[in-house]
């Protein structure tokens, strides 16, 4: 009896493992994760079934945009532009493609201030939620619950007090070490929280791959904050095996604030069910810096592959320097053709990428694409003054862009994240000249695989087999 119903366990996990081999290849985002999947499933079906109902989702279908039931505010965002569309000679980047992206214009009268360490980026956001009078929305992918995290919560506590309302959300896997009774402290001062943990079930378990990268601070619908640091000590600097955490935030004002509250909006639908869109402010004002600037959100909810084609964009755009800052590099091959090819046709294209290993899995697969762009005559960068984690690109002298959104395939087609892409010169200088100071603490790579250690060596090829899943 019992080898009976072994013998038809066995049956039944390869029946499903077929069943999941014919599904990875029919709808996997790209040939190489079709084909990993279909060979994993076939070859260790034991292991792989399982792994695949958590890892092989390829589209999040059940994430509802609530920008589709809210087209007036599109409609709204879009007249303003109107009123504030760019003048075309001022424009030497094609906007279009990062328009098409958006599903939103390009517009004026917007400003841009960066925030180049912790430091300064928060202490930024604490004036700005201290200064609030009707609302604030609050967005981070992890929140800790120590010195800078309980600081947060105090600031926050502190503006329901005084009776503005306060909205706040965090990822369920970034955020897992963060206690509930952070969380009750908040609810308890009238503070409203989306907690991730209250969403149950299969839906929730089965999607775990999927992270909302997003670090996001709205204030009256006037100011807006986005960039690469979460809320921790490290991210000041304090954590003893990192030491100095380099990183970029930038303060946005203008009609920009209100497409990254667009994209709030959307994102707390999805966690409360609740529309914001009544209870926000849309109306807004513009900046006497009257920059031109769009917000990009993409995501595994989008119908196309918007993360991959918001970097293919900015790399054909480039005409004479392209540098990219970014913690990981795991590139597709549409991204990493791409780069060389605008190395090949003559553009200057540096990816600074951190010497420090914060997640060993990405920073060892990260050598196995360094010989083929560096062929190509694309220069990397390791930058060497504690844990770089900014994600920031500088096209030409007209195009600068700060958000989440790293230079891999998780932030391409697993994370839910968003950039702040400013086509004006002076931000393109002032990213320009942190960029240069960031170069003067890296060193620029000329090693090649074959002359790394042996663990470099020998494991930055099998690092790269788990790409499409990094």
């Amino acid at each position: 009896m019992w080898t009976f119903i072994a013998s038809l366990s066995v049956f039944a996990i390869y029946c499903v493992a077929v069943f999941f081999a014919v599904r990875a290849a029919q709808t996997a985002r790209t040939p190489q994760g079709a084909v990993g999947w279909v060979v994993f499933l076939l070859s260790a079906p034991f292991l792989a079934v399982p792994l695949y109902l958590f890892l092989g989702h390829h589209r999040f279908k059940g994430y509802r945009i609530a920008r589709k039931e809210s087209e007036r505010v599109v409609e709204g965002i879009r007249s303003f532009a109107d009123h504030s569309k760019p003048d075309p000679a001022t424009l030497t980047v094609n906007p279009r493609p990062f328009e098409a992206l958006a599903h939103l214009p390009l517009s004026r009268g917007n400003g841009a201030e960066l925030l180049i360490d912790g430091q300064a980026t928060f202490q930024s956001i604490f004036r700005a939620i201290d200064a609030a009078k009707n609302y604030v929305l609050i967005q981070f992918y992890i929140v800790r619950d120590d010195a800078l995290g309980l600081e947060l919560q105090d600031r926050l506590i502190d503006a329901a007090k005084r009776g503005v309302s306060v909205r706040f959300m965090t990822d369920a896997v970034g955020s897992y070490g963060l206690p509930s009774s952070y969380l009750e402290d908040l609810r308890s001062a009238g503070v409203d929280v989306a907690d991730p943990r209250d969403q149950r079930g299969p839906k929730f378990r089965f999607q775990l791959n999927y992270r909302n990268h997003r670090k996001t601070v709205i204030i009256d619908g006037e100011t807006g904050f986005i960039g690469g640091h979460n809320v921790g000590v490290e991210y000041l600097g304090q954590d003893p095996y990192f030491g100095r955490w380099r990183d970029t935030h930038i303060k946005m004002t203008g009609h920009i604030v209100r497409q990254l509250q667009l994209i709030f909006t959307e994102d707390w639908h999805w966690a409360r069910g609740e529309d914001l869109i009544d209870v926000l402010d849309w109306a807004g004002s513009e900046s006497d810096q009257d920059m031109n600037a769009l917000l990009v959100a993409t995501g595994p909810g989008d119908a196309t592959e918007t993360g991959s084609l918001m970097f293919f964009s900015t790399i054909a755009a480039a005409q004479e320097r392209l540098w990219i800052a970014s913690p990981y590099f795991v590139p597709d091959i549409d991204v990493m053709t791409a780069l060389e090819h605008a190395a090949l046709r003559g553009v200057d294209v540096r990816i600074l990428v951190p010497d420090m290993i914060d997640h060993r899995l990405p920073w060892l697969a990260a050598f196995a694409y360094f010989d083929e762009i560096r062929d190509s005559g694309v220069r990397v960068f390791r930058y060497t003054d504690g844990f770089m984690h900014q994600k920031v690109i500088l096209v030409d002298d007209t195009l600068a862009a700060v958000g989440t959104t790293n230079l891999d395939n998780r932030s391409f087609r697993l994370n839910f994240e968003a950039m702040a892409l400013f086509f004006d010169s002076r931000a393109a200088a002032a990213t320009e000249d942190m960029l240069k100071t960031d170069f003067e603490a890296s060193y620029e790579m000329t090693r090649s695989l074959a002359q790394q250690p042996p663990h470099i060596r020998y494991g930055a090829p099998l690092a790269r087999l788990f790409s499409p899943i990094l």
